[in-house]
């Protein structure tokens, strides 16, 4: 066999292999890498989204934490406001409260100081009755000289 027709025949063999892969072998291979491509930027523009979606709740959840931050020490404030104005409250209510008692002992008293005032003047007109019968040494009588009695509890 000659070199040249041996040669011929690989390279006509060789231009069908080429022919048969690039016809039938490669379209699938192509095919097959493609749709793996594709399937890996599919992928990865997924896990760009989710990425991105992670970092937008990750912002919502930052700001709904302030927010309930801030509600909280609103709150707060409120809640120590309204215990202030309730301590307050019962103070003057407590204060007026001991004024009242504070008057109505004030009355009390200026009733049992009338009281034994009056007491007093009696014992003190009995004692000048006393003293008087003692001085005048006869008795003298309480009724006929009720008149003279009152003008000296009046007096006295």
């Amino acid at each position: 066999m000659n070199i040249n027709a041996s040669l011929f025949l690989q390279a006509v063999v060789f231009a069908i292999l080429v022919w048969f892969t690039m016809k039938f072998v490669w379209p699938p291979i192509t095919k097959a890498l493609d749709e793996r491509a594709q399937k890996i930027a599919d992928g990865l523009a997924a896990a760009d989204k989710a990425k991105s979606e992670l970092s937008s709740a990750n912002k919502r959840v930052e700001a709904e934490l302030a927010t309930s931050r801030t509600e909280t020490a609103a709150r707060l404030a409120e809640a120590e406001r309204r215990g202030q104005s309730m301590v307050e409250d019962a103070k003057s209510k407590a204060t007026e409260e001991g004024n009242k008692i504070i008057a109505a002992a004030k009355v009390e008293a200026q009733q049992q100081l009338n009281r034994a005032r009056e007491v007093l003047r009696e014992q003190v007109a009995a004692l000048a009755v006393k003293g008087a019968e003692q001085i005048l040494r006869r008795e003298v009588n309480a009724t006929v000289h009720a008149d003279l009695l009152g003008r000296l509890k009046t007096e006295l």
